[in-house]
């Protein structure tokens, strides 16, 4: 995206937005409500068409493509919008088949075990009959996912995916992103209010803030960030920035800014942000997110311009990141060995199985062999890091990390 600019009427929503979304990686977009986060989504696929600006997917500008050429483009998307967005007079089922039969010229058998394998995945088996006004807003918003989902899309946006759903169910559909990136390697982003999803899904995160693009970058960036509208969004906090309305009044400010001196709280968590919290992985079985190593690399040719607080803490969430990757690498092995076992033990002629047999044999066995990641193809343009006078320049070491083998010499 570049130069994006986006008006209705008078009203300008957001302007000159530029990112890259890196990809094949998870991405996370912040900010207020009313900051035109929807909207921004709906123009990356060519729903609205922005004043100003371009939006290249694949090496064509959207904004300027014909009807055919757009209609194309968008079979690469799987969109979850903020409110399911399903046909009222079509089941639950009929919904998600919807893409397979406009798109694709499958056989309804073909169709069928599709449609159930993603139902199943979103936890709506038994509900398939359903009509969409018979069952809850969370149990809409895990149909329009098996819909987003149904082509096995390059591309997946997700308006506000908890929205609507517990905070078990959330926590799964997040594990189910996570696992979808690892298996496909499709570029992924979120738009969320959710601060859990945040710290702990994203590998880049971005926030949208009066009318402008904030910071967009790794989402170690972000998280420890000095600035007072990120970490007043992160925190909940009502003193800062951001006010009930977007542009907080003058005396508001002086007045919330006396009440915060005075030892009055503002209501907003007290975490320690300075912590980056791991990310999540991949379910054991899962293969080795490719992501991975194209995001420690970016991480690191730019850590020595963040304050020392931030490397340091960059540092410790690496550390943690790889104990628990390598511990999910043991347990992965542990499980092949003992379905190894049972199956000789059941009278399998003492054959060994091979890891492409094995259970959990789509895991990359060889995801810590050492092998080095050249990084050549990581996109690293649009990448805003601020410039802090006292960063450290020393060189940075950061153990025995070996980066996951993609298969491909990399």
């Amino acid at each position: 995206m570049e130069g994006l600019t986006k008006s209705f009427g008078s009203q300008n929503i957001w302007r000159d937005v530029t990112l890259t979304l890196p990809a094949g990686e998870v991405s996370a977009l912040l900010g207020p409500s009313g900051t035109g986060k929807s909207v921004f989504l709906k123009t990356l696929i060519g729903l609205l068409h922005p004043e100003q600006g371009s939006v290249i997917i694949d090496g064509t500008d959207i904004t300027k493509c014909s009807a055919k050429e757009l209609y194309e483009i968008r079979k690469l998307f799987g969109v979850l919008f903020q409110d399911g967005a399903l046909f009222g007079s079509m089941s639950l089922y009929d919904n998600i088949a919807f893409p397979l039969r406009e798109h694709t010229k499958k056989k309804e058998n073909e169709i069928r075990e599709i449609v159930m394998e993603k139902i199943d995945l979103v936890g709506l088996a038994g509900a398939e009959d359903k009509l969409p006004g018979e069952i809850s807003g969370g149990m809409r918003k895990r149909a329009g996912l098996a819909r987003a989902l149904v082509l096995d899309p390059q591309i997946i946006l997700c308006d506000e995916p908890d929205s609507g759903l517990d905070p078990v169910r959330t926590a799964y559909i997040s594990q189910l992103l996570i696992d979808i990136n690892a298996q496909i390697d499709a570029t992924i982003l979120i738009v969320t209010h959710n601060i859990n999803i945040a710290r702990t899904i994203p590998d880049n995160i971005g926030m949208l803030f009066r009318k402008e693009l904030v910071m967009f970058g790794p989402r170690e960036q972000l998280l420890t960030s000095e600035q007072p509208v990120v970490k007043q969004f992160l925190s909940g906090d009502r003193f800062g920035p951001i006010g009930m309305s977007e542009e907080k009044d003058e005396a508001v400010a002086a007045a919330e800014a006396a009440m915060q001196a005075a030892g009055i709280s503002g209501g907003g968590t007290k975490d320690d942000f300075s912590e980056i919290i791991p990310q999540v992985q991949p379910n054991p079985g899962m293969p080795e997110r490719k992501a991975v190593a194209r995001h420690r690399a970016r991480v690191m040719e730019m850590l020595h311009t963040l304050p020392p607080n931030a490397q340091e803490a960059i540092r410790r969430s690496m550390e943690e990141e790889d104990r628990l990757r390598a511990e999910a690498h043991a347990h992965a092995q542990e499980t092949v060995a003992v379905g190894a076992g049972a199956v000789a033990a059941g009278g399998r002629g003492g054959d060994e199985w091979t890891s492409a047999e094995a259970p959990g044999g789509d895991y990359d066995a060889n995801a810590f062999d050492g092998n080095e990641y050249t990084g050549s193809d990581a996109p690293t343009q649009n990448w805003s890091a601020p410039q802090a006078d006292n960063a450290a320049t020393e060189p940075i070491h950061t153990g025995d990390y070996a980066p996951p083998h993609d298969g491909r010499g990399r």
